[in-house]
This record gives C-alpha cells, sequence and structure tokens, in this order.
C-alpha cells in the first residue's frame, strides 16, 4: 500500500467521524427541547413544599391541609392516643413497616417511627386510604379511644386504622404514609 492510499484512508475515516459527530450533536440539539419540557413547571414546583401553621390546632383535634393534590392529615394527638398506638404489638399489625418518608422503607411501623415528634404528640400523614383512594373519617371504626377520638375509618370499602394511621382491619394493604415533613420552629410544620 503507497503512502498516499494510506493518507486517503485516514482522511476518509476522518470525514465519517466529523458527519458522526455532527449528527450527535444535531440530534441533542433537537431532543433537549422536548426532554425539557418533561420537566416540572415554576408553579408546581413552589407548591412541591409548602408550611403550615399549626399554633392553632388543640390536642385532640385534626386539620387537613392539600399537598401535590392529596390530603394530609396534621393531627395533635392526646396522652390517651399516644399510649393507645405504643401499646399495640407490631406482630397484630397487616402491616409492620412505618411506610413514613422520613425514614429507612424498611423501618418498623412502631408508633415512635410514624410521629413526627419525640413526644408522639404531632402525627402527619396522608389521608388517602391505601386500598383504593379514598378518604377516611377521623373518630370512627373500631380503633377509636377515649369516646371515639382518634383512629381512621374508610366508610367505602370498611378499613380501619389505629391511633397511629396504621391499618388494622379491613381491605387496606398498608398505613397511611407519612410524607416528607419537618418541624422548622414551634408552631410551624414543612411538607415536602
Amino acid at each position: 500500500m503507497s503512502n498516499a492510499e494510506h493518507h486517503e484512508g485516514t482522511r476518509r475515516d476522518f470525514l465519517y467521524y466529523a458527519t458522526a459527530g455532527a449528527g450527535v450533536v444535531a440530534t441533542g440539539a433537537a431532543v433537549w427541547p422536548l426532554v425539557n419540557q418533561m420537566n416540572p413547571s415554576a408553579d408546581v414546583l413552589a407548591l412541591s413544599s409548602i408550611r403550615v401553621d399549626v399554633s392553632g390546632v388543640a390536642e385532640g383535634t385534626q386539620l387537613t391541609v392539600k399537598w401535590l393534590g392529596k390530603p394530609v392529615f396534621i393531627r395533635r394527638r392526646t396522652e390517651v392516643e399516644i399510649e393507645a398506638a405504643k401499646a399495640v404489638d407490631l406482630a397484630d399489625l397487616p402491616d409492620q413497616i412505618a411506610r413514613n418518608a422520613n425514614l429507612d422503607g424498611a423501618a418498623a411501623a412502631t408508633d415512635e417511627n410514624r410521629a413526627l415528634d419525640d413526644t408522639g404528640e404531632w402525627l402527619v400523614q396522608i389521608g388517602v386510604c391505601t386500598h383504593l383512594g379514598c378518604v377516611p373519617i377521623v373518630g370512627a371504626g373500631d380503633y377509636t379511644v377515649e369516646g371515639g377520638i382518634g383512629g381512621w375509618f374508610c366508610p367505602c370499602h370498611g378499613s380501619h386504622y389505629d391511633t397511629s394511621g396504621r391499618i388494622r382491619k379491613g381491605p387496606a394493604p398498608e398505613n397511611l404514609h407519612v410524607p416528607p415533613a419537618e418541624f422548622v420552629d414551634d408552631t410551624t410544620i414543612k411538607l415536602g
């Protein structure tokens, strides 16, 4: 093979690689706007995190807020509700996983792993039945305490949740889910 033929082959290879590289860049430039449009818009991102003032929530009552299109129950539990939740044997629970987005996915469904604070007074959970997405009623069902406070009941299909939001009876397969939440000060909870 002559030196001139070897030079032509190298030049041809360069043209193939340059053309292919230009094609990749052009394809990327054309596809990027299509991929970028799938990102959430600014108004959706703004709603992904909300702050809730809980200064007016009395002990034994619940505040329901809307977060990402779902109801979120923020309950300030009584000592009786907390003690009833802590007394439950985990072996009696149909779902023994905490379902708490703030913890490891395999965390046990103890009351401590479901409550927002160390005292167990505050319980924050997504108010959607894990069976078919209905909204449970607070203070109803078989797991209320002291005259019908605490506990949740989904009347659509008969799921009963205890004072910690754990499924105890009925068709729901999982405990009520706990969203990402934290106290940012003494009276404000941040969701998301």
